[in-house]
């Protein structure tokens, strides 16, 4: 067994691409030597923003023989009263075997077919390794990549070096132009002189001796425990934001936890501002005293990449940075609040929100619109509906202050400070900043009322306003993250159980802004479904079949009632889950999807649920069909109960019930009788039946253990 190391150098990599390529790697060279019948003992991926590095232990020195089994032509073709045909000449030519090695067997109910054996010698692991290496490089995903020089390849940085050791030989390889060899390059400050890499075992510690800590986990972990004794010995505790954290890990080589001060006054202003130039603009941990974790203190600590030794000169560089910043935030907050927060919202006008739907200010009206119909359809008092409706007007107005001009991050968290500082209810402040949430994936959802409604409003203006104009995500392309937008409208219903109906206010949103509102709707009406679809898959764990059996994207009326009542949709797909699991699906699947499979035959609309409007009893002959007309009518009794009350158990527990009168008529009953009345009079009682059953699911959708 040989051990292999691939290290590729580069210029500063962009810290995300770091990460990513690490989880890349690990991923996809697993499986590519997987492919050629490889397997290491271990795979170990590094990164530092100047290397990307891969450590295979325990390869094995030859891919393993293999014998491959080949199919060949049929044997009525393959041969001619027992002699062979051209056909099987070629295909033993083509496979260069002796016809001795030809062997016929049957393959279901085709018939026989020729086989061949084929005896593959496994290639050297080395030249396999030259073939896959430069795949892995150039294989690896990133948002952006360049290219150097006059070559042609693209990488996300330029490749300065690579090191290809198998075992302790150099393995020769060649990226635009750039050798392999065992050379290597340390810390550009603290050890400038390369380094030569003895063998794949002695990487990490010859790396470690030229100040580069190139595995990633304990860089990070070197860091948290940095910065937690240096905010010891400023008698604070470091805030450490998990997407913080994993951005100054791939931004340095060797971490030195660096504390650094500033004048107490900037202390004056709001946290989030100071924590925003700290974080988003300087990459500093923000430090708190241990019992008050909402307060700062005049400090910060910076994660330098330098010479330890200059700690003293990185602290009063990276000081003299924040004071800068600090003050410009300072000068922005104070000249802002010499208005109060109303008076920002007419300079919207101004900012285009999108060329073709106008200015931010009309998208601010429409907003305003949209949350009275939600407040409308929430029945919110006087007072909510007041506060509903001020946050709707001032929720973009921070957007042209100075401040978020200079820190376009504090959009709604400066707008809360300044709505209170000038007079707003505590209530509409939330709102504003609120209604931006969630940020992104895993983030909160918005706690206050006014926040829930304008984040909901402000969502949907842009879904109907962008799709009207043309503007709907195709592949991976989303550039104004409109399922995002989606997404966070089912989030915010679902997790603050608010009962709207979500189709109705899209028919009144597309009927009142869009230009073509059949289009748009229809639009909207699909692109949902496959989001309500795929959020009950990802957020709440439920089998991809019981989802579509209460909504389905190709199924407009499926989409159309789960968009009228959303609330009712997580119910029902969570209580058809609960019934899988404890066997009560099993036992109730058999009576209504055999009764759903032969109703197919009849015209019956979805929506006709009462027996007696459907269904003449003057007609019913048979004693089976008149006691499933009975049953029939008690389950749509309980039925309307079940859904009055979003009680379905009462539904199910009926259709159990009836299970034995569905047997009987099925064994004693005719349906597709001669007489075209009678035929017509008992598919209509199959098609109620299947009616109340869809109450609660199309049980059509429901794929059973040995179903396909």
């Amino acid at each position: 067994m040989v051990s292999f190391l691939l290290e590729v150098g580069t210029e500063e990599l962009p810290a995300s691409f770091v990460r990513s390529a690490i989880a890349q790697w690990r991923e996809k060279i697993a499986a590519s030597l997987a492919e050629v019948n490889l397997a290491a003992g271990r795979v170990q991926v590094y990164g530092t923003p100047r290397r990307l590095a891969v450590y295979l232990s325990d390869l094995p020195e030859r891919q393993p023989d293999r014998a491959e089994e080949i199919k060949g032509p049929p044997a009525s073709i393959a041969y001619n009263d027992g002699k062979p045909t051209q056909a099987l000449l070629g295909f033993a030519r083509k496979q260069a075997i002796d016809l001795d090695a030809i062997a016929l067997r049957e393959v279901g109910k085709k018939g026989k077919f020729v086989f061949a054996t084929k005896y593959i010698e496994g290639k050297s692991t080395p030249e396999l390794l030259q073939q896959l290496v430069p795949q892995w490089i150039a294989g690896l995903e990133a948002k952006r990549a360049m290219r150097w020089g006059n070559g042609e390849f693209r990488f996300p940085r330029p490749i300065r070096w690579l090191v290809a050791l198998w075992g302790d030989r150099v393995l020769p390889l060649e990226i635009e132009a750039v050798s392999s060899g065992r050379t290597s390059q340390a810390h550009r400050v603290l050890h400038p002189e390369p380094l030569d890499i003895a063998s794949p075992e002695a990487y990490v510690e010859t790396l470690k001796s030229g100040f580069v800590q190139v595995d990633r986990e304990q860089r990070q972990a070197s860091i948290v425990a940095q910065v937690q004794a240096v905010a010891e010995t400023a008698n604070s505790v470091a805030s450490m934001p998990a997407d913080l954290l994993e951005e100054v890990t791939d931004l340095v080589e060797w971490p030195t936890a660096v504390l650094g001060s500033f004048e107490e006054e900037f202390l004056e202003l709001p946290v989030p501002v100071i924590k925003s130039v700290m974080v988003e603009h300087q990459r500093y941990f923000s430090l708190h005293p241990a019992d008050r974790p909402a307060e700062l203190v005049p400090y910060f600590i910076t994660i330098s990449n330098g010479d330890p030794a200059q700690a003293e000169e990185i602290a009063a560089g990276n000081g003299r940075v924040i004071r800068a910043r600090l003050e410009d935030g300072r000068f922005f907050y104070n000249e802002d609040r010499k208005q109060p927060l109303d008076a920002f919202v007419d300079r919207l006008e101004q900012v285009t929100f999108e060329q073709s739907l106008g200015s931010v200010l009309a998208k601010v009206k429409r907003i305003e619109q949209i949350s009275g119909w939600i407040a409308r359809q929430l029945q919110l008092n006087r007072g909510d509906t007041a506060d509903v409706l001020r946050a709707a007007h001032l929720c973009k107005a921070d957007l042209v202050t100075q401040m978020v001009y200079e820190f376009p991050e504090m959009q709604g968290v400066i707008g809360r400070d300044y709505a209170l500082q000038g007079g707003e209810s505590a209530a509409v402040a939330d709102g504003i900043e609120q209604h931006y949430w969630p940020l992104g994936a895993g983030d909160r959802l918005p706690i206050a009322l006014a926040g829930q409604v304008v984040g909901l409003a402000d969502r949907i203006d842009s879904l109907v306003g962008l799709f009207s104009i043309g503007k709907i995500p195709s592949g991976s392309s989303d550039r104004f993250a409109l399922r995002r937008a989606a997404n966070s409208i089912l989030s915010i219903a679902w997790q603050a159980d608010l009962e709207i109906d979500l189709l109705a206010l899209f028919v009144e949103a597309t009927s009142t802004f869009a230009s073509d509102p059949p289009a748009t709707f229809n639009i909207l009406l699909e692109f949902f479904g496959q989001r309500v679809q795929t959020l009950l898959q990802e957020d709440f764990g439920l089998d991809y079949d019981l989802i579509d059996a209460v909504v389905e994207p190709t199924n407009p009326e499926k989409v159309r009632r789960s968009l009228q009542d959303l609330q009712g949709t997580l119910q029902r797909a969570q209580y058809l889950q609960q019934l899988r699991r404890g066997g009560t699906l099993e036992l109730l699947y058999p009576t209504v999807n055999r009764t759903a499979r032969l109703a197919e035959k009849g015209d019956l609309a979805a929506e006709v649920l009462d027996p007696a409007a459907a269904v003449d009893a003057s007609r019913l002959q048979e004693p089976a069909e008149k006691n499933l007309f009975a049953a029939s009518q008690s389950i749509y009794a309980r039925g309307q109960t079940a859904v009055r009350e979003q009680n379905y158990t009462i539904l199910v527990q009926a259709l159990l019930e009836a299970a034995p009168a569905v047997a009987a008529f099925f064994d004693e009953v005719l349906v597709m009788d001669k007489d075209p009345a009678v035929r017509t009079n008992r598919l209509n009682l199959l098609c109620v039946l299947r009616n109340n059953a869809g109450l609660l699911a199309d049980f059509g959708a429901v794929v059973m253990a040995g179903e396909s």
